[in-house]
């Protein structure tokens, strides 16, 4: 497969086996924001959800899905953790951290196996994620996914 987007998306795919999750993969046109996108898959932009890399303060990290019509509440999020200073890193930080860039960031086949806390709106839906390479999404199952990557759920996103 050499190179191009295909090794993030082999890695996204055998990410998900690993935890028995059944995720399916569309090709999609490029997308100058979540709102286009969304568009481009004929769904909401709550629909979507983002995996954002979290920085803690230690130096570890963790995955927080959000999704696309709200935004991470730092409080709530730092509460749940149970620490005072949580960042989102620069890219190439977070490139290391998972082995995707950002647009493609997603727990599923992460170079380390951060913990997950996933937005409690996203429960009990059918929801699009990055799927670790452009061009493409997945849809998944949202609460066979908390469950396969053992994710914290609860409400830590804001209205945006």
């Amino acid at each position: 497969m050499g190179t191009g987007p295909a090794p993030g998306r082999e890695r996204f795919l055998a990410g998900a086996a690993e935890v028995g999750l059944q995720v399916d993969v569309v090709a999609r046109a490029a997308a100058g924001s979540l709102a286009e996108a969304a568009s481009l898959l004929g769904i909401s932009p709550a629909d979507i959800v983002k995996s954002l890399v979290v920085k803690h303060k230690d130096g570890t990290f963790l995955f927080a899905l959000i999704p696309g019509d709200r935004q991470i509440s730092w409080p709530k999020l730092r509460a749940l953790v149970g620490v005072n200073k949580l960042s989102l890193p620069p890219a190439d930080v977070a490139l290391d951290a998972t082995g995707y860039e950002r647009g493609t960031i997603t727990p599923l086949g992460s170079t380390h196996p951060w913990p997950v806390y996933a937005d409690a709106a996203i429960t009990g839906k059918r929801i699009s994620m990055g799927a670790g390479a452009h061009g493409y999404s997945a849809f998944v199952d949202a609460d066979a996914l908390t469950a396969a990557l053992r994710a914290v759920v609860a409400d830590i996103s804001d209205p945006n």
